[in-house]
């Protein structure tokens, strides 16, 4: 169960996040962040799991494999974004974790403008 794993690696992470704010604030930080990168690592080997069931479904049902990357492109950007957030928002930087979640949203505005395009060719193709 990699659930169990992630989950105590947090609370192992937790409690000495909590002592080293008190001690050494600044370790506290480089704390979050190896643990965040040590969950991350535990997750991407499930990712790759998740795409190739994907692409099956995708091939039985016969969808365009051309919005395929798009929308895994859009996924990652939001998970990796909300990552960094989350970083910020620990170390006290609201405001840079706000810049971020911005920057991420006009970067998937600008990765959805093909499937919009693709959205409104077919509701102008309907419409007599």
């Amino acid at each position: 169960m990699d659930v169990i794993k992630i989950v105590g690696i947090g609370i192992v992470a937790t409690i000495l996040s909590v002592i080293l704010k008190q001690q050494k604030p600044e370790y506290a930080l480089q704390l979050s962040l190896v643990t965040g990168l040590i969950i991350f690592s535990f997750v991407i080997s499930q990712l790759s799991y998740v795409i190739d069931i994907l692409e099956s479904l995708a091939k039985k049902v016969n969808l365009d494999f051309l919005y395929f990357p798009i929308i895994l492109k859009v996924i990652g950007i939001s998970y990796i974004a909300e990552f960094g957030a989350q970083i910020s928002r620990d170390a006290g930087e609201g405001a840079i974790a706000s810049k971020i979640e911005l920057g991420a949203k006009v970067i998937i505005m600008v990765l959805a403008v093909p499937i919009l395009m693709s959205l409104l060719d077919i509701v102008i193709k309907i419409i007599p």
